[in-house]
């Protein structure tokens, strides 16, 4: 069935094929079974395999001695016109597949065969606002609801077994350039999402709803001067919960246009009880025209989950420049030193810093560059904060000339973007995806129009290398060492699974899904998906074997933004299609 535009007799029949064959029996995804999505195999109910995000499957049925038999047992195309970047992540829940394409829409398939179940399409206005394709990352799922935002800033509830609408809210004005495209997130009862549009000059947020039935339950403001609020029935029941003093961090009333969107979503970590979340570019990328830090701009932030309010915040670029979005996914981790139990969380920046954090309170642990190249910044300072090269950051412009360029690296796509890494518990190393680039930069006049582009700043991004841009990275929190590195000749754009089976899974332009040792990076295995990889690759186990899927379909805001980087992918083709893979069963290792 494909809602806005209904096939009913297919829904029927696939619908009881499906329940025949034991694919779709009656289920309901509870609190439980999410805080401990990162510990089951039979199943994938969070964004981040674990509220962690750490990416890491304890199967090893899939391993370095026999991955190179792995094959395909079937695909999904997505079918239509609609093609575009494809970068979600899959979930799976009793034998369906749950997974959103780009121009918002969602899919359920049946994770045995591929039959798609049925399909839902938001219906989009013809003027919506994405900065950087039409992409969408995925679903939540809670009870008998599949959950996901859409590109004209709504959440919309679906019915799992038939795709139909429970419920849709507003979120925010898409005309003012807001969007959402990152996958929700459920924690204690509580559906909670960010929002799009720095390029726009929004307001960020973060907000909570009750995912039953679309109500607001509390809204946290990204950036400094706006209120928060805690609501009931409807109605803002406390207002204590502050977001600094109006100004006091942006000079005049810039505070009210001052982007810091969370485009990406958060993570949450039970152990201290906070949400993680990474908030994007001041606007306008003009920096000359907003003096001082502009909280909570480009920064990680820790939030309180039963009322939105901010606990700590660490900002990894003070007075962006560059538009080094802080959005940046922040992964729980613990690790052992001095006899002690470290309670930590990391974070690959688009800035070209790698850092580690204490998540019970956010102070700077230890950071350092993770790519090759960083000109607008000497270094980091004892508390994490960057040493700015005053020389690599653009000129001042005036009312009819730009500011003086400067060639500033990483560009502003950043060392690492969306694409999340992983953290692989046996190893203790995390894989990242990164590229070498770097820009020609400087900054324009702007003023605020509500729902026009807000940048103030022009650029064009060049390649540092011509062999190759994209590098994926096995770093070492605990020392800041590169224990093996893998070059690619387009950038990275993809996410990252890691598995106690010693293996790596991400994808590239080209089109290859690979896997690689994860303690040598010996790639032991790839296939040609016929269109670029940059969904988040992931595993489970069913009837007994082990599954790897991904998503394949070429776009995302490397064609669009990419410069003198875009030419050189420029002859990749387009696609959408689902991919499952697994291992022949007379070739799995009998344990």
């Amino acid at each position: 069935m494909k809602h806005t535009g209904l096939r009913q007799p297919f829904l029927l029949s696939a619908l009881c094929a499906a329940m025949l064959a034991g694919a779709a029996p009656s289920w309901a995804v509870t609190d439980k079974e999410i805080l401990e999505d990162g510990k089951t195999t039979h199943q994938i109910v969070t964004n981040g395999l674990g509220l962690e995000g750490q990416r890491y499957s304890p199967l090893s049925i899939l391993n370095t001695d026999n991955v190179k038999e792995l094959r395909p047992v079937w695909a999904l195309s997505f079918g239509g016109e609609k093609q575009r970047g494809q970068q979600a992540q899959p979930m799976i829940k009793d034998g369906v597949m749950y997974v959103t394409a780009s121009y918002s829409r969602v899919f359920a398939v049946d994770a045995r065969t591929g039959r798609e179940l049925w399909q839902y399409d938001a219906r989009l206005p013809d003027d919506i606002r994405p900065c950087c394709d039409v992409i969408n990352r995925g679903v939540a799922l809670y009870g008998d609801l599949v959950i996901f935002g859409t590109l004209d800033a709504k959440l919309v509830a679906l019915n799992k077994d038939t795709g139909k609408v429970v419920w849709r809210k507003n979120v925010a004005d898409h005309k003012a350039g807001y969007s959402i495209t990152a996958a929700p997130l459920i924690v204690n009862g509580r559906l909670i999402t960010g929002v799009s549009g720095g390029e726009f000059g929004v307001v960020g947020k973060i907000e909570a709803y009750d995912p039953k039935n679309g109500e607001l339950l509390w809204s946290r403001p990204t950036v400094e001067g706006h209120m928060g609020y805690v609501y009931k029935d409807g109605k803002a029941v406390e207002n204590g919960i502050s977001g600094g003093e109006a100004g006091k961090t942006w000079p005049g009333d810039l505070w009210k246009t001052g982007g810091a969107a969370p485009w990406l979503g958060g993570y949450y970590d039970a152990e201290t009880n906070l949400l993680f979340f990474g908030t994007g570019n001041p606007a306008p990328w003009n920096s000359h025209l907003r003096p001082g830090d502009n909280l909570y701009s480009s920064s990680r932030l820790a939030l309180n989950p039963e009322d939105g309010s901010i606990k700590w915040h660490f900002q990894t670029t003070p007075h962006d420049g560059w538009d080094f979005d802080g959005v940046n996914e922040l992964i729980s981790f613990n690790y052992q030193e001095g006899g002690k139990t470290v309670k930590a969380a990391a974070t690959a920046d688009r800035n070209g810093f790698f850092y580690v954090l204490d998540r019970t309170n956010g102070k700077f642990i230890r950071g350092f560059p993770f790519v090759d190249k960083i000109t607008w910044a000497k270094g980091l300072d004892k508390n994490g904060r960057p040493i700015y090269d005053d020389s690599n950051r653009p000129g001042s412009p005036s009312a009819t000339e730009k500011g003086t360029s400067v060639f500033a690296a990483p560009a502003f796509l950043g060392a690492k973007n969306w694409m999340p890494m992983a953290y692989n518990q046996d190893t203790g190393l995390f894989y990242v995806p990164s590229n070498e680039w770097g820009m020609d930069i400087w900054n324009e006049d702007i003023a605020y129009k509500k729902g026009a582009a807000y940048l103030g700043a022009g650029f064009t991004i060049k390649p540092l290398n011509e062999e190759y841009i994209g590098v994926l990275r096995a770093i070492d929190p605990k020392t800041g060492k590169e224990a093996w590195r893998v070059k690619n000749y387009a950038p990275l754009w993809g996410g990252v699974l890691t598995t106690k089976g010693n293996l790596v899974f991400t994808g590239n332009p080209e089109g290859y899904l690979m896997a690689f040792n994860a303690k040598s990076g010996e790639k032991v295995w790839e296939f040609q998906t016929g269109s670029g990889v940059l969904g988040s690759p992931v595993t489970w186990e069913m009837d007994g074997e082990q599954y790897v899927s991904v998503l394949s379909g070429w776009g995302g805001a490397v064609p669009l933004w990419g410069g003198e980087v875009a030419k050189r992918v420029k002859d990749y083709n387009q696609g959408g299609m689902l991919w499952t893979f697994k291992l022949p069963k007379d070739l799995v290792a009998k344990k």
